[in-house]
């Protein structure tokens, strides 16, 4: 990606339509060595001496882009992703949009005789969907993967992560059968015939995974640079994300990884981890002699250190996410509890006491209430001191709602999980409790710190049919026509906040970053349709002309 000039010591971007806040807009912004140093009108900012470069966005400064009347400037704080999956997902067969279990296995087969080399050691893929399958909803077992080889191990994970199939060879690798004790935290299922039928759940989907060798670490910088470039395209100036304890696993080797790139110069979004650890042990080994005593980060830098990432249920399209009473198209299942509520309260006790913050993965209403207690032990006087986060936070009662409010907890939200919840979630849990999840509007009314994320590459971290499922709450087919339980649509304001200056709180940044006001960070979006007035349907289509990110632009179309 080519960087548009060196860092200027002064930036002047001027005949815009700025947002400050809640129906707050001027004109220009000043930038000077990496921070905003001023905004106003254009008469204001353009009378600073010294300017180094004026961008001009009214009068077709860059021919090449349609300028319209309304360009706005934003800025993208991500609160949760995997940027390692991502850029995996890039380099992988893409079998995401699959309309059959043919054909996946057509374009794996494809993918393997156009790929030799690369697929020597076998095949892994994500993305596949049983409820996007025309001719059938079953999930894949080995027998489908089989027909793609028997000579390489091939797996095949759903969307969600949480839920894989495999081929014979993976299992045999694996020396598994139907007598082999369950791996922790996870489920292998064992067929009609009395073998293991391919299909692992949850903790086990990582043993399945480990079969095929990981891709080394030349290969994860390129993926890593790749993933940030198209991150950077989409205006996300900031990801927040889990690779380490998740996606990468040599934890020495991968917090250096980052630095190297950001000392060189090829990191280009700012980046702050979210660490998860196999034990309470480990955990404990990184607060005493790790990273998180070890560690050196300036205040400003584009990489940060962040919170333990913790997980307590699956997912709700692979009926893994704990909930309180069993799903209604499957009564006798109540989903999987990744951790034990003895072991997410020592996670907890041990973070609290080392005053690191925890976000933890929940889904399902019972995975929700149990992490909420988990938290609530370790509250003092001063309440959630440390910002302890719910990752996702879907299936909620009135209840539930109003004990995060008032014990402040925050919630990173991805609304575009509607997009495809919508259509399962009152088959899952039932009308009455589906009418109070996803409550986006709700749960802000209520007055809870509220930040937006993808959960990419669950769904693509452009941010903009984020923005849209929460303002209209409809598919990416405008279904349903009045939006789904439209009563918890929120404004276009509201989603920007979430998305700016709620994430930026939720990484204890909210006075560096997420407004775009005098002192604040010099991270900066600017888009081809104006957000605020055009057709809420038009939302989902909106793309940067520019991103800039610590002063530089980084991204110019």
């Amino acid at each position: 990606m080519k960087l548009w000039g060196k860092i200027k010591m002064k930036i002047a971007l001027y005949n815009a339509k700025v947002y400050v806040e809640r129906e707050r807009f001027v004109e220009a912004v000043l930038v000077e060595d990496r921070k905003i140093k001023a905004i106003g009108t254009n008469e204001e900012i353009l009378a600073t001496t010294d300017i180094d470069e004026k961008i001009e966005f009214l009068r077709n400064k860059y021919p090449e882009i349609i300028i319209k009347q309304g360009m706005e400037f934003g800025m993208q704080v991500h609160s949760h992703m995997h940027i390692f999956n991502f850029g995996e997902r890039m380099c992988q067969v893409k079998i995401g949009d699959c309309e059959s279990i043919d054909e996946m296995i057509d374009r794996c087969k494809k993918y393997i005789d156009e790929n030799p080399e690369s697929v020597k050691h076998g095949l892994y893929a994500q993305g596949w969907n049983q409820d996007y399958f025309t001719d059938s909803d079953r999930i894949p077992t080995r027998f489908d993967l089989d027909k793609i080889s028997t000579e390489i191990p091939v797996v095949l994970e759903r969307i969600c992560g949480h839920i894989l199939t495999t081929n014979t060879k993976t299992i045999e690798l694996l020396g598994i059968d139907a007598k082999s004790q369950q791996y922790p935290g996870g489920t292998f299922e064992i067929g009609e015939d009395g073998y293991p039928n391919g299909i692992f759940a949850e903790n086990a989907c990582n043993y399945a995974k480990n079969v095929i060798p990981k891709a080394d670490i030349e290969q994860r910088k390129k993926m890593f640079i790749e993933a940030s470039e198209y991150a950077a395209e989409h205006g996300i100036t900031t990801v927040q994300s889990n690779d380490l304890g998740t996606i990468v696993f040599d934890y020495p080797e991968y917090f250096k990884f980052f630095k190297d790139i950001y000392n060189s110069g090829e990191g280009i979004i700012r980046y702050r981890h979210q660490i998860s650890f196999e034990t309470v042990e480990e955990f404990k080994d990184y607060i005493e002699n790790g990273e998180f005593k070890n560690g050196k980060y300036d205040e400003d830098s584009l990489i940060q250190l962040g919170p333990l990432k913790l997980f307590k249920d699956g997912s709700l399209g692979a009926r893994t996410a704990l909930v309180r009473g069993g799903y209604k198209d499957d009564p006798t299942n109540n989903g999987i509890e990744w951790m034990s509520e003895e072991v997410m309260d020592e996670f907890c006790k041990v973070a609290s006491d080392a005053g690191i913050q925890v976000a933890t993965h929940v889904i399902g209403d019972g995975a929700i209430e149990k992490t909420i207690d988990s938290y609530e032990k370790t509250f003092g006087e001063e309440g959630n001191k440390l910002r302890h986060t719910l990752v996702h936070c879907q299936i909620t009662d009135k209840a539930l709602l109003e004990r995060i409010a008032k014990l402040g907890i925050v919630v990173s939200y991805q609304p575009i999980f509607l997009d495809y919840d919508m259509h399962i979630v009152e088959k899952r849990c039932g009308k009455e409790l589906a009418s109070t999840s996803y409550a986006f509007k709700t749960l802000g009314d209520l007055g809870a710190k509220i930040a937006y994320g993808t959960d990419c590459p669950v769904e693509d971290c452009n941010p903009f049919p984020n923005i849209y499922s929460a303002v209209t709450r409809k598919d990416s087919k405008g279904f349903p026509e009045g939006g789904f339980y439209p009563e918890e649509c929120v404004d276009v304001y509201t989603a920007i906040d979430a998305y700016t200056e709620g994430s930026a709180y939720m990484e204890f940044m909210e006075g560096k970053k997420g407004r775009i006001k005098p002192g604040q960070l010099a991270d900066i979006v600017v888009l081809d349709k104006d957000i605020f007035t055009c057709d809420p349907m038009e939302i989902r289509d909106i793309l940067p002309v520019i991103t800039m990110i610590d002063g530089k632009i980084v991204y110019k179309k």
